[in-house]
């Protein structure tokens, strides 16, 4: 499968988690609903490496890829935290288009941290991108 469809597939799934975990927060603490979602997201991705016979290459991460792939997990924990956190008080509609403005912070920081280009049409998408963000907001 290409890198387009896998993205265009995680951008849909993505869309649906929102609306269903909106739903799911009826009643429901928000940072209880991340737990839950964690817990099944953590099973369903060691089923997949225990499926696909992945475990043994555990032990050959590298320490300085191990330290990312934690900080990661970091920053996935918090950031799920928040949007559960936004979904509990805000419209789903809002909150998934003020989360998009990571496409911006993602360039950004892509520019500062790893040194990739910023591309004339990338900046002009990403603007675009902003100003809808801004039009839904408003």
């Amino acid at each position: 499968m290409s890198a387009t469809a896998c993205a265009l597939l995680s951008a849909f799934f993505a869309a649906l988690t929102a609306i269903l975990a909106k739903a799911g927060l009826h009643r429901v603490d928000s940072n209880l609903a991340t737990a839950v979602r964690t817990a099944v997201v953590l099973v369903l991705a060691w089923a997949i490496v225990l499926g696909q016979g992945s475990l043994p290459m555990l032990a050959t991460i590298p320490r300085r890829s191990l330290f990312f792939l934690v900080a990661s997990g970091l920053a996935t924990g918090l950031s799920w935290l928040f949007y559960f956190k936004a979904l509990d008080k805000g419209k789903v509609s809002l909150v998934a288009a003020l989360d998009k403005t990571s496409l911006a912070m993602t360039l950004l920081l892509a520019f500062f941290l790893l040194g990739e280009k910023l591309a004339p049409q990338a900046l002009l998408g990403c603007g675009l991108i902003l100003a809808g963000i801004l039009l839904l907001a408003w």
